[in-house]
């Protein structure tokens, strides 16, 4: 039945979504069947449990835990469909602005951000129609100033026991300064490995070159491994039936790595690297590097070296100046190198 809304308009009831299945038993089901049917990997599958439980607490109005007494917690047992109370949000506000008052940005924000996710998956279902989330905004990070690593961080990444796909991408990364998601839609046929460059596809759609170190270039041959065409970066199995022909290599039947996919096993690798003084028990807990770090590091480095304007912009590909600047910040090495040029008493040991 149709009804006139504001101004006379007519407007159409909303259709209600035919769930896909049954709807599961519990909220923690609904979990499980989310890292499952929405194809999260086992690298990310805890961190976004445990995201999805705290906000299982903050569900029924209860603060989430927090420290040692987060591990193992379970939430409340109730009905997914208890998520599309009218009074939630609401409920909601409380505990999740406590949350952000306990909890740094970054995790904040990637709690809201996975919570959504599943919400959206959930709605997909036909599950539940609503998100209690809408009213609740994602935190303001203060800028990190330590996003380009350090050279002995950049050093023990090189002895990180890690296959020759891993090996070879982070190399290419960081000796280019390219971006991931350019990298990795690279194939076999785009590589000039006399010349150390390759023809990438740059944001826009322009094609463009990327050039690397004899680092890359050692590596190259081992990853290729006689292959002429085809994608540069593969999985480790075969692509899955409705694959794009493009994004699987004849050869191989294998696919293209993907952006996600990749994003994860640096993540997963570095989180060690990232938190030094962890326990390894609870490192699981905590996050590692990104891939743009990388690239981001590379350019800090050429910023530090003097390198010029325009050969940055050429290296960056920026189309403005003004995107430099959050390279042209010297790094933790070059900062310190100068405070112990400028110490009195290393002058006087001189």
């Amino acid at each position: 039945m149709t009804e006139l809304g504001a101004g006379g308009v007519l407007r159409l009831p909303r259709a209600r979504v035919v769930p896909l299945s049954a709807p599961p038993a519990s909220y923690t089901a609904a979990v499980e069947r989310y890292l499952t049917g929405a194809g999260i990997a086992k690298s990310s599958a805890r961190i976004y449990r445990i995201s999805l439980t705290t906000w299982g607490w903050m569900f029924t109005g209860e603060p989430a835990p927090t420290g040692a007494a987060r591990r193992g917690a379970k939430p409340p047992v109730f009905l997914v469909a208890a998520i599309d109370d009218p009074a939630l949000p609401e409920v909601l506000a409380e505990p999740a602005a406590a949350r952000a008052d306990e909890m740094d940005a970054g995790t904040v924000n990637r709690e809201l951000s996975i919570a959504r996710k599943a919400i959206g998956w959930w709605q997909r279902q036909g599950w539940i129609e609503g998100d209690p989330t809408i009213g609740i905004e994602r935190r303001p990070a203060p800028p990190d100033r330590t996003k380009a690593l350090a050279e002995n961080q950049i050093a023990a990444l090189w002895r990180l026991d890690v296959s020759l796909r891993e090996k070879t991408f982070w190399k290419m990364l960081y000796e280019s300064a390219a971006r991931a998601d350019e990298v990795l839609c690279l194939n076999v046929e785009d590589l000039y490995p006399q010349d150390k460059r390759g023809k990438i596809t740059a944001k826009g759609g322009a094609t463009e070159w990327i050039h690397w170190q004899s680092g890359t270039a050692q590596l190259l041959p081992r990853l290729i491994a006689g292959r002429i065409r085809g994608p540069l970066f593969l999985t480790g199995r075969k692509s899955p039936v409705g694959t794009a022909t493009l994004d699987v290599c004849e050869e191989t039947s294998r696919a293209r790595l993907s952006y996600r996919r990749g994003e994860e096993i640096f993540e997963e690798s570095t989180r060690l690297l990232a938190n030094p003084l962890a326990r390894p028990e609870d490192v699981e807990d905590l996050a590692g590097w990104t891939l743009h770090q990388l690239r981001h590091s590379a350019l800090t480095r050429d910023a530090e070296n003097g390198t010029s304007t325009p050969m940055l912009l050429a290296r960056s590909r920026h189309a403005s100046v003004r995107s430099l600047e959050r390279y042209a910040r010297p790094g933790v090495d070059a900062v310190a190198r100068r405070v112990a040029e400028c110490d009195p008493a290393a002058r006087r040991r001189g």
